[in-house]
């Protein structure tokens, strides 16, 4: 049933719902993302097979962004997060009963799929819940806490299960989580559907990229979101490589997540008094540095350190672009925009992943961590002229 929106008391607590909810369908994502790959490793599969899997995971995302956008511009909330919940339990459930290499990649593109499809329709009405631009970046900002919070319970969780119990039992437990979501998600309060303006037309989703703070704002979006999948990457290998343990590698990866989850606890305060821009220019200049000094860090300690440091940086960028994203394109069209934005941070994913497992392969993981300090140091320019986008600019 449709309704408008609830009052500001009711709508927080419904967002805290969601947020819960949210939580547990991307903990599965997030768990298999370092279980899988690592169980790989250790069947004798190389880094670029390992690349390739991880890959998977966005890959889904990669063709069904667009299609998830507009789904959501016309359905809503609920019904796009019960078709997630049913594809991540299926993907737990095939890696449960058929642990090898090929049904783990059906799975990754399972998971992958349902989290993408979900996130789109949960970001399109928190954005639309708000009513200012202040709310929607307080919104955002606590929104984001709950993808940070799962990537660290996905992989802590798994990996602690995998050292006592097995590969088998992390992926029966990631196959249950996503139920959970559906509790927390049922009972959401459907807003009213958007009413296109008279006159205005809706257009193919690429005419958004004619809009230059669009372009931009994607952009920029691209080069963290890739320091994000690279670190994912990168930790299972390099730990691998030292000989770490699982529960070890899914501890730092879990210090990673923690910290961008701790940042996003403050960024609703400091989103206030900061600029948007502001923020993302600093999270570039920081992981740029991150990324410079991380191949000389040989031991689990200071590999961690760098992992907490990366986490508060990262963890600043998404709430400030979603923030932006929403105020300059339309109100209808932002399924559109966020299926948009996925699709090229997925298309990334995709590709990232695979290019720098060869390169890895090749050169050595230290040359991957030097080619992204380089890339993301590049695009801190871009980031500099967001300063010109205007709270409430609207893109046809």
């Amino acid at each position: 049933m449709t309704t408008t929106s609830p009052e500001p008391h009711a709508r927080r607590r419904e967002l805290f719902r969601l947020i819960l909810g949210h939580i547990f369908l991307h903990a599965t994502m997030a768990g298999m993302r370092m279980a899988a790959p690592l169980m790989a490793l250790r069947a004798g599969y190389s880094e670029l097979a390992v690349g390739v899997l991880l890959s998977l995971y966005a890959l889904m995302q990669v063709f069904l962004s667009l299609p998830a956008g507009r789904y959501a511009d016309r359905h809503g909330l609920k019904r796009p997060f019960a078709i997630s919940v049913g594809a991540a339990c299926l993907g737990g459930a095939l890696a449960f009963a058929w642990p090898v290499f090929p049904v783990l990649c059906v799975a990754a593109l399972l998971t992958g799929g349902a989290t993408g499809g979900a996130v789109i329709a949960l970001q399109r009405h928190v954005g639309r819940a708000a009513h200012t631009p202040e709310e929607i970046k307080r919104a955002f900002s606590w929104l984001a806490i709950g993808p940070a919070f799962s990537n660290f319970v996905g992989p802590f969780a798994a990996g602690l299960v995998i050292d006592h119990a097995g590969f088998r039992a992390a992926f029966l437990m990631l196959a249950l989580m996503p139920l959970a979501t559906w509790y927390f998600v049922r009972q959401a309060h459907e807003l009213a559907p958007v009413v296109q303006p008279h006159g205005a037309h809706r257009g193919k989703a690429w005419d958004l990229w004619r809009d230059p703070s669009f372009r931009r704002l994607i952009l920029v979006n691209w080069f963290l979101s890739s320091a994000w999948d690279v670190h994912t990457f990168v930790v299972p290998v390099l730990g691998h490589e030292r000989g770490l343990s699982a529960s070890v590698i899914g501890t730092i990866l879990g210090l990673f997540a923690f910290s961008a989850a701790a940042i996003r606890v403050f960024l609703p305060m400091l989103a206030a008094r900061v600029h948007e821009w502001v923020l993302i220019v600093t999270a570039m200049a920081a992981t740029t540095v991150i990324y410079a000094v991380y191949p000389f860090m040989h031991v689990a300690l200071t590999m961690g350190l760098c992992s907490v440091l990366l986490g508060f940086a990262l963890g600043m960028v998404q709430p400030m672009v979603m923030s932006m994203l929403h105020q300059i394109t339309p109100e209808h069209r932002h399924g559109e925009a966020v299926g948009m934005r996925m699709l090229v941070i997925n298309a990334s994913s995709v590709a990232m992943p695979m290019l720098f497992g060869t390169a890895g392969a090749v050169v050595g993981i230290s040359a991957v961590f030097w080619t992204v300090a380089a890339t993301v140091g590049g695009g801190i320019r871009v980031a500099w002229r967001l300063k010109d986008i205007k709270a409430g600019r609207s893109s046809g």
